[in-house]
């Protein structure tokens, strides 16, 4: 019975990704909405903090069931009941996220849940590992430990308020986002290793392009949302028109090249876990994070298209695209071991435009800043992948 709840490796399409993976996530298609209509309802410096602190936490979440569900076979009973539960009081999660910081009690459903869901899930594999893989059973136990350790900081926050409140979740995200770095080091167990991560490299991969589709899902459905209670003129069709184009260059820039080559490179890997670890657990979070704030930035001026560049403005229209840049630089260094100069000239053009419009050398309001923004995407996503082509066959085995 213990066996027919991992995946079988030798089995054709084995890492296919399954349709229940796909139901699971529509949680966070909904998380990833609550969390940029609360950041373009408080954008403060206070709120784009506590917005961070709650995408990293929902990020965490998700990974950590993937990286479950790419040993486990998600066609099995307990599995799939392990993945409802998980959908249930992650819809708790969802809904919290609004009031996490303001009220006690939507702090204590959200850090409840999610202490919950990521306790619960650890200990599910933990038991269930056992027979299968002595040594995925201790990584398992030292994962529950670290997930205990900072879930009494979770749950420690939820029932205090203000600075208190952000400052124990910050300890809890903190010992949460060292734990795979320091390898679950636990006294008396000692601590993991690579070598032991042997993951489906091509499965991870396709997990999380999906959740970066899900992320430029829900730039589509601002978009869409916000252009149709708009008064139609020119500006809002403008306005509509680069975020289109925006998106677009964001997907282009992921899926062009970058995707499938470093699928194909973790698939091959001596040492997958690594490479799931670095460039999926942990770079991928700046894409999202990227795609959000430039979902954000794409309201904002379809709302108010000839206001004045400020805070809001810099830091959404032009930041956003700068981070997923940054993310996706980052991406491609860790999985090609290449830097893409495109990608630095991009962020480098971006922050030149904020500080040129701050200081008045441009006068951009924030429809000229988002063409601006999207200029620079757009010659990027198109440029970037044609000075892959023309690296000589050697450099681009080598990066492959």
């Amino acid at each position: 019975m213990t066996s027919l709840l991992f995946r079988d490796r030798n089995a054709a399409h084995s890492g296919r990704v399954s349709f229940i993976e796909l139901f699971f996530d529509l949680v966070f298609v909904f998380a990833i909405t609550q969390l940029s209509h609360s950041l373009l309802a408080h954008f403060t410096p206070r709120g784009a903090l506590e917005t961070g602190f709650l995408l990293l936490a929902v990020w965490w979440v998700w990974i950590y069931t993937s990286w479950v569900t790419n040993w486990m076979n998600p066609e099995s009973g307990p599995v799939r009941v392990m993945l409802f539960v998980l959908m249930l009081v992650g819809l708790g999660l969802t809904t919290s996220l609004p009031q996490a910081f303001s009220s006690p009690t939507h702090g204590l459903i959200f850090a409840g849940c999610y202490v919950a869901m990521q306790v619960g899930r650890s200990l599910f594999m933990a038991i269930n590992v056992r027979a299968h893989s002595h040594e995925n059973h201790l990584n398992f136990i030292r994962i529950t430990t670290w997930f205990v350790v900072s879930g009494a900081f979770w749950i420690g926050g939820a029932f205090s308020h203000g600075d208190a409140r952000l400052g124990l979740w910050a300890i809890a995200l903190l010992i949460e986002y060292i734990g795979p770095r320091a390898f679950y080091w636990v006294p008396g167990i000692g601590k993991s290793s690579f070598e032991t991560w042997d993951v489906d490299g091509e499965h991870l991969a396709e997990r999380c392009g999906l959740f970066v589709i899900i992320a430029l899902g829900e730039s589509i459905l601002v978009m869409g949302a916000s252009f149709a209670k708009e008064a139609l003129s020119i500006d809002t069709t403008l306005a509509f028109l680069q975020s289109f184009i925006t998106c677009i260059a964001m997907w282009w820039l992921y899926f062009g090249i970058t995707a499938s080559k470093a699928s194909h490179k973790i698939a091959t890997a001596e040492l997958p876990g690594e490479l799931a670890q670095v460039a999926y657990t942990y770079v991928h979070l700046l894409l999202v994070a990227g795609i959000i704030l430039t979902a954000v930035g794409d309201e904002h001026v379809l709302l108010h298209p000839h206001e004045a560049a400020g805070v809001v403005n810099m830091t959404s229209i032009l930041g956003g695209p700068a981070l997923y840049l940054l993310g996706n630089l980052l991406f491609i260094r860790v999985t090609s071991g290449q830097w893409a100069p495109l990608h630095v000239l991009g962020i480098v053009m971006l922050i030149a435009t904020g500080g040129c419009a701050c200081y008045g050398a441009l006068a951009l309001n924030a429809l000229g800043l988002a063409f601006a923004s999207a200029a620079v995407m757009v010659v990027v996503s198109l440029v970037e992948p044609w000075l892959y082509r023309q690296l000589k066959p050697s450099a681009r085995l080598h990066a492959e």
